[in-house]
């Protein structure tokens, strides 16, 4: 434990739902909830005017929709938040080489570690210094937590929200803690909370009064020794840089339960193929893979099977996904499935030797293709001129795809709209889809800092709307680079919150 408060938090407020509304100037002030829009989407983010009815993360969609059903419900828009985040961390990697990012919204950062604070005077002005930059470059508020253990900073965080500051002066720590409940502490969730209660401890209090021999008792050596120790306000875990990651997965949720087993076989191969893709991606390989099973009744089977070594072969990790499936009984249905490898480390031959052979296989189906491409080509006569004209535009027109508009193959492609996604009309400018369906899309003509912009629909193969990547949500934020030395001009000086609380 340190000795002054040194140890930053921030979390940024309501993060996914504070980005679309501050892209979005209708939507300001307004109940936003941003996940999957399915009939077994999960709330990722809620706005804060959408919490007050009741709405929070990891909600069913279907039940905050009941809860609130006059808010706008949009699909996550990734390349926006990873743009923002990408913009804060940069701001906290200058106050500190010891930074741990959690998420893309939260981190931990050493001050002391940096040489920007020694005490509480000088940890509370770059806290506030942080937000008001923060807001002056993302347009978003955080919140800050600062003191002595990451512990209690992280819990200071969460009392400051939201677009607050709280310091946690080292020495107090035990009467902060005393009367928040149980829950506030790291490791105890529902089932242990619910636990304690039953035991009659439902404040931090009743933990440092039971004991540590009596926490062990309920709890175990470990869980009840670490608990008394955090109730007490003892945390000596370090901020660590870079944390090394035990594990690559991917899963999906079905609308609607897979009961062809053939079906559900396509969908692993299809999960492992997209798990080694992120496995490749982080310069891994792994030696167990993991096969996750959800079924009807929402009972969880996880399965496993250890490799004789490290690998990232998209066919091993395949083959083994699908061996685990086999011991799975889903006659009754599945609702969700997930494969991951675990045992990581860096590559082994075996894997270069299983890169060089994918990278042969897909020379020879590139090969293959263009092969294909010339016997086509000479049987209509090499004709170079211009194409025939084709169909209408409806049958023509690309809609937005993962990559961009279009698949490039000049298939005819069924447009797909989201709720929330940026577009780009020809006439009109950018905007955003507000709804689609019955063959018409609904799209808002406004952007970050406009009014609130003009509503209007067109048929879903207006060949005039284009997918668009998202606009930034400032377009001009002032010049930080001297920031932590000083502040920006137009962030120094009186006037500077109202400043701050202006910014778009």
């Amino acid at each position: 434990m340190r000795a002054a408060p040194t140890i930053l938090h921030l979390d940024m407020d309501a993060f996914y739902a504070s980005a679309e509304q501050a892209a979005k100037p209708s939507l300001r002030g307004k109940p936003v909830v941003v996940g999957g829009l399915g009939t077994r989407g999960v709330v990722a983010t809620a706005s804060y005017e959408a919490r007050r009815f009741g709405v929070h993360s990891a909600m069913p969609m279907a039940q905050a929709r009941r809860l609130a059903p006059n808010a706008a419900y949009l699909v996550p828009r990734f390349a926006l938040y990873r743009t923002v985040s990408d913009q804060v961390m940069e701001l906290l990697g200058r106050l500190s080489p010891l930074v741990e990012p959690l998420s893309l919204d939260e981190a931990f950062v050493d001050l002391e570690a940096g040489g920007v604070a020694d005490d509480s005077r000088s940890a509370r002005a770059i806290g506030e210094q942080l937000r008001l930059v923060i807001r002056a470059v993302t347009g978003l508020s955080g919140s800050v937590g600062l003191a002595g253990s990451k512990m209690l900073a992280k819990i200071a965080s969460e009392e400051a929200k939201p677009d607050g500051l709280l310091l946690i002066e080292p020495g107090t720590e035990r009467e902060l803690l005393a009367p928040m409940s149980v829950r506030i502490l790291p490791g105890v969730g529902p089932a242990t909370g619910d636990h304690l209660r039953r035991a009659g401890m439902t404040v931090v209090h009743d933990l440092v009064e039971a004991g540590e021999a009596e926490l062990v008792r309920l709890l175990g050596r470990s869980h009840g020794a670490a608990l008394h120790r955090m109730a007490l306000g003892h945390d000596d875990r370090p901020v660590v840089a870079e944390r090394d990651a035990k594990s690559v997965s991917v899963e999906d949720t079905f609308d609607v339960d897979l009961h062809d087993r053939v079906r559900v076989r396509t969908e692993v191969e299809r999960l492992a193929g997209r798990c080694v893709g992120r496995l490749r991606g982080a310069g891994r390989s792994g030696r167990t893979v993991v096969l996750k099973v959800r079924r009807y009744d929402f009972s969880t089977l996880t399965r496993s099977e250890t490799l004789r070594g490290p690998t990232d072969d998209p066919v091993v990790v395949r083959e083994a996904a699908a061996r685990l499936l086999e011991a799975v009984d889903t006659t009754g249905g599945v609702r969700l499935l997930g494969v991951g490898v675990t045992g990581l480390a860096d590559f082994t031959q075996e894997d270069l030797f299983a890169q060089a052979a994918d990278a042969r296989e897909a020379e020879d189906a590139r090969q293959a293709a263009d092969a294909r491409k010339a016997a086509e080509a000479e049987r209509s006569g090499d004709d170079d001129g211009p194409p025939a004209e084709g169909p209408p535009a409806r049958d023509q027109a690309a809609g937005p795809a993962p990559d961009g508009p279009g698949t490039g193959s000049g298939e005819p492609e069924t447009r797909r709209w989201s709720a929330g996604h940026d577009v780009r009309h020809e006439v009109h400018g950018y905007g955003w889809v507000q709804g689609s369906g019955v063959g018409r899309v609904t799209v808002r003509f406004e952007e970050p800092g406009s009014a609130p912009g003009r509503v209007r629909t067109f048929r879903i193969d207006d060949p005039r709307l284009r997918p668009a990547e998202p606009l930034p949500l400032v377009r001009e934020p002032p010049d930080y680079s001297s920031w932590p030395a000083s502040l920006p001009k137009s962030l120094s000086g009186a006037g500077v919150a109202d400043e701050a609380e202006s910014s778009p």
